[in-house]
């Protein structure tokens, strides 16, 4: 079987190939306390934020206009500045919870999160056959009753991937011909969503998040293999194509928050760079070895969440806002961390690598 799971997404920063998908119950853990210490990378800041520009504005800007609720109007032009920009303030503790479906608690992601605490996800690894990804939602108290399965009808996997205050969740799934189609789950009946601009064979399309005003944020892929970024208005069926005003080779837009403003991740040669898109600012993010760091949900604060790769090659999480930055590690995660979603009620979802080599779901609470 394909191995369809982006999720891990320090090993593919072009998204070429499809991803994995997983279903699963919960396996509660130990509330584990620790302490995340600040990590000093490279931010670049928009122009009103900084004094010293060195940066030359780019013509190539977004042409995305304002689309009913939650759109929004891209500035066509902007200064990447700043480069040695590092923040160092200390975040406080974070309190863990082991997420895991039973069905298979071997691999577990958890993608987004809602303010009501309900979580999405999936378990399985897609590696074979036997372990297909399978969607889920999980609520508080995140128990082993608390998980519902969520599959699109006769797709071979599917991966649930982000979910509104409202119920809807979007993702994407794969079907008999190992195509990537995203889908939205809206009033209670499945959508299948495919950007008709889409020329990859078999297709790929995903869908990774949605706000509150209905309007989801995902990516499709072209003939080449490069990503392209769009916003997708729900009830109108429409698409809006997201493109970053720097020269990239390939852009994914990951999440969307009320406002409008967007995040998500661009590669240029072997380097993955996250960013945030707003009315006003375009903002890029470069953590680590400084080769792939990627934003991958963000909340109505514009708290950025993602994950980047450090320079000996394994992979943290992180939480950004208004340039304080800090690594998120799980104390259990010995392969690494990555923090995929964050609601407006400072608790994170992601996932981590144990010693054994599984990959375990996690719900997280920010202590303000």
């Amino acid at each position: 079987m394909e191995n369809a799971s982006p999720h891990v997404r320090n090993r593919r920063p072009r998204w070429r190939r499809p991803l994995r998908l997983t279903v699963g119950l919960l396996v509660t853990g130990a509330v584990t306390m620790t302490a995340v210490t600040a990590y000093a990378g490279t931010v670049q800041r928009p122009p009103h934020r900084s004094a010293n520009t060195g940066g030359k504005a780019t013509a190539e800007g977004n042409k995305a206009t304002a689309e009913g609720n939650g759109g929004v109007a891209f500035n066509n032009a902007y200064r990447t500045v700043d480069p040695s920009y590092n923040p160092h303030r200390r975040m406080p503790a974070i309190s863990f919870l082991t997420v895991d479906d039973p069905a298979d608690p071997t691999f577990n992601q958890l993608l987004g999160i809602n303010d009501r605490g309900t979580a999405a996800g999936y378990f399985g690894s897609g590696a074979d056959a036997k372990h297909p990804n399978k969607g889920y939602l999980v609520g508080p108290d995140y128990d082993r009753d608390d998980f519902t399965n969520q599959n699109f009808p006769g797709s071979v996997q599917t991966q649930v991937i982000g979910i509104n205050n409202a119920g809807t969740t979007v993702g994407f799934f794969v079907n008999a011909t190992k195509a990537n189609l995203g889908f939205v789950r809206w009033r209670g009946a499945f959508l299948a969503v495919a950007n008709p601009a889409t020329t990859a064979k078999p297709a790929v399309n995903q869908l990774l998040g949605v706000n509150n005003n209905g309007v989801a944020a995902g990516f499709y892929n072209d003939a080449a293999g490069a990503s392209h970024g769009y916003l997708y208005w729900i009830q109108k069926r429409s698409f809006v194509p997201v493109r970053v005003p720097v020269k990239a080779d390939s852009a994914v837009a990951s999440g969307i928050n009320d406002r409008g403003d967007v995040s998500g991740f661009y590669t240029l040669g072997k380097r993955t760079s996250a960013f945030v898109l707003t009315r006003h600012s375009f903002i890029s993010i470069n953590l680590g070895g400084k080769t792939n760091t990627q934003a991958l949900g963000l909340n109505n604060k514009d708290q950025v969440v993602g994950s980047f790769v450090d320079a000996h090659g394994k992979m943290h999480g992180f939480v950004w806002r208004n340039w304080n930055l800090t690594q998120v590690d799980n104390p259990n995660g010995s392969g690494g961390t990555l923090v995929n979603g964050i609601d407006n009620r400072n608790q994170i979802v992601g996932f981590f690598v144990d010693a054994k080599g599984n990959t375990n779901g996690f719900v997280a609470r920010l202590r303000s």
